[in-house]
């Protein structure tokens, strides 16, 4: 998979335990995905992003750590449409 932007945001696709799921609010124009995970930094990290050229590459749109809110979200497993 090819990325662009980001290094250290692209790094949370080799954590295992890395959460995504759709983001419909912010999908209009193109289809948005958001992913939490923890980067090659030891940082959690969540990051927004869509995936182009039929999925053979991922254009971050943000990425930034994630708040204590969503920390604990992570670690209990609720995807933040549950919360």
């Amino acid at each position: 998979m090819k990325f662009e932007w980001d290094e250290e945001a692209q790094t949370i696709w080799a954590d295992t335990l890395s959460t995504e799921y759709y983001d419909p609010e912010h999908s209009a124009n193109e289809d948005r995905f958001i992913r939490i995970g923890h980067s090659s930094a030891s940082n959690l990290l969540l990051v927004v992003f869509c995936e182009k050229e039929n999925e053979t590459s991922i254009r971050i749109i943000s990425a930034r750590k994630a708040t204590s809110k969503e920390r604990i979200d992570y670690e209990k497993g609720i995807r933040p449409e549950e919360a």
